[in-house]
C-alpha cells in the first residue's frame, strides 16, 4: 500500500532458464536442520558422497563437517546419514525463488518482483542417521524427556502469595443465575401449598403456571404433582394453557362467574 492508501501494482516476472535443470528434494532430520539453522552463511554443512557399481541402485551418504557437529556441543548429534533415494513419477515439482527490486529514492515501495525457477525436481531423498551409538543415545534422551511430566510436585519452603484464585467453571456461574432468577424455592408441606392454591383460586378462576409459582413459591415439578391432584389443565381457547379447579373443589357464586377470567395482575397465558 502506498502512503495514500493506494494498492501498489507490483509486476513479476518468471525466469525460466534453469527449467530444464534437474535438482533433488531432500528430508533431513529435525535435529540437522536445527543445527543447519544456527549455522552461518560461509562455512561448510557437510559432503555428499553417490557411489555407484555396475548393475546395483547408486549409494547415496551424507557426511556432516566438524563445523556444524561443534555448533552445540552439548548436543551431539549423528555424523554419518545415508539418503534413501525415490524417483518422482507422475508428478511435476519445481524450485522457485524470488528476488524484488525497487527504484525510488527511499526504496519502500518495490517495483518489480522477479522469480526464478531453479529447477525441476527429479529425485526424492530421505536422509536418514545410522542406527549407531550415537544415534541410540539421542533417541535415549529425547525418550527421557518427553517422559518428564509437565508439572512437578514442589515443596515451598516460605508462602507464596502470588497464586491466582482458579476460574469459576462456567457451569457453575449458569446454575447460580438460574437459581437466582427463580429465587430460593423449597418444597413446602403439601397442605400448605393447598392452602396457597385454594385461597388464589377464591380470587381467580384461572392461572397460568408462571403465576402460582410466583404465588406459592415453589419449585415448578413439585407444583405440578399438587395441580394434577385438585386441578384441570385447559387445552382449549378461550383460557388454554391455564389450570382450574377441578368441579368438586369449585364453589363460586352465581354472581361472580362473570369474573372467572385470569387476574388483572398476573402474566397473560403462556405455554405450560
Amino acid at each position: 500500500m502506498s502512503k495514500d492508501g493506494e494498492a501498489i501494482r507490483v509486476d513479476k516476472e518468471l525466469d525460466l532458464s534453469n527449467a530444464g535443470r534437474g535438482v533433488w528434494l531432500v528430508k533431513v532430520p529435525k535435529y540437522m536442520a536445527n543445527k543447519w539453522e544456527k549455522a552461518p552463511g560461509n562455512i561448510e554443512v557437510g559432503k555428499l558422497k553417490i557411489s555407484k557399481q555396475v548393475g546395483q541402485k547408486a549409494q547415496v551418504s551424507l557426511t556432516l563437517s566438524d563445523a556444524v557437529i561443534n555448533i552445540d556441543p552439548s548436543e551431539e548429534i549423528p555424523r554419518d546419514h545415508r539418503l534413501d533415494v525415490s524417483v518422482v513419477t507422475k508428478q511435476t515439482l519445481g524450485v522457485f525463488s524470488h528476488a524484488t527490486s525497487t527504484t525510488n529514492r527511499d526504496d519502500s515501495v518495490p517495483e518489480c518482483e522477479k522469480q526464478y525457477m531453479e529447477g525441476r525436481i527429479v529425485q526424492k531423498l530421505e536422509c536418514r542417521p545410522y542406527a549407531d551409538n550415537c544415534y541410540m543415545k539421542m533417541k535415549l534422551e529425547s525418550i527421557r524427556k518427553a517422559s518428564q511430566p509437565a508439572r512437578q510436585v514442589k515443596s515451598l519452603e516460605k508462602i507464596v502469595h502470588n497464586y491466582k484464585p482458579v476460574s469459576d467453571h462456567k457451569h457453575n456461574i449458569e446454575d447460580r443465575e438460574r437459581k437466582k432468577a427463580e429465587g430460593k424455592k423449597s418444597r413446602d408441606d403439601k397442605n400448605a401449598v393447598l392452602d396457597m392454591l385454594f385461597n388464589a383460586f377464591e380470587k381467580h378462576q384461572y392461572y397460568n403456571i408462571k403465576d402460582l409459582v410466583k404465588i406459592t413459591r415453589q419449585p415448578i415439578s413439585y407444583l405440578k404433582e399438587i395441580l394434577k391432584e385438585v386441578c384441570d389443565y385447559n387445552m382449549k381457547n378461550p383460557h388454554k394453557n391455564m389450570w382450574e379447579l377441578k368441579k368438586e373443589y369449585r364453589h363460586y357464586k352465581e354472581d361472580d362467574k362473570k369474573d372467572d377470567d385470569a387476574p388483572k395482575d398476573m402474566s397473560g397465558s403462556d405455554s405450560d
